[in-house]
């Protein structure tokens, strides 16, 4: 099995994602990350980690760390701007994400949801960008040289609460749009040393995650919301493998 997650920043694999990877790589699957932007409109901590001039080049280095904690087997960097991922031009952002799915031949592919989990018009752009391309990658009449045609089976969305709100739910299963639920827990430890490696990041990291009283809860399960693929027999489904 190979999982591609598509995201807009650095930081986004570690809030989202970084547990089931981590999950399906101890179970023998390659895990691939592509990020589109280095998030250089980002902050650069209070008190800064860099000069604003380097947020850029100090950003890659925690994504590649951030990447090495998780145990990614690829990263692609599309080097797009920040905070206008939406103006990409779409032939070439879709030429270039096919490529990669046919190289990668993906079973799932993990990015936003349409609405980009919290609007930021860069995740809704890559959640566009990522769906676009996985339809293109299946049809042999696109891109002709990148490769042979490869259809994904399912495309996962990050769900309607974040996971520091889903916690707080006493029911997640009945939650709409809770249709995976993993248990990550065994991961814990991995996911914070992720999210502690974005370092230029960290009033919005500890906002969410380490000022949290439930933490724990918070970092146990990973929430994703079925895109496309087969119909699930039961929601929520506790494995890719269904």
């Amino acid at each position: 099995m190979t999982l591609l997650f598509s995201f807009a920043h650095p930081d986004d694999e570690s809030f989202s994602g970084a547990g089931t990877a981590m999950k399906y790589a101890a179970a023998g699957a390659r895990i691939v990350l592509v990020t589109a932007t280095l998030g250089e409109k980002g902050k650069c901590g209070d008190p800064p980690v860099c000069a604003p001039e380097e947020i850029a080049a100090t950003r890659e280095g925690e994504l590649r760390e951030a990447a090495r904690i998780i145990g990614f087997d690829a990263l692609y960097l599309l080097g797009y701007q920040d905070q206008a991922l939406g103006a990409a031009a779409p032939e070439e952002i879709r030429a270039r994400l096919v490529r990669i799915i046919r190289q990668e031949r993906p079973d799932v592919v993990f990015s936003f949801d349409p609405n980009g989990f919290n609007a930021h018009p860069d995740h809704v752009a890559i959640s566009r960008f990522t769906a676009d391309a996985a339809a293109a990658a299946a049809d042999p009449r696109w891109y002709r040289q990148a490769g042979e045609p490869h259809t994904v089976t399912r495309v996962l969305w990050t769900p309607p609460m974040p996971p520091w709100e889903g916690a707080k739910l006493p029911r997640l299963e009945d939650a709409p749009g809770a249709d995976f639920l993993f248990d990550v827990s065994r991961w814990k430890d991995r996911r914070i040393a992720a999210l502690r490696a974005h370092r230029t990041q960290h009033l919005s990291i500890d906002r969410y995650f380490f000022t949290q009283p439930d933490l724990d809860r918070i970092l146990a399960t990973e929430i994703w919301r079925s895109g496309s693929g087969p119909m699930l027999r039961d929601r929520p489904a506790a494995d890719l493998h269904v």
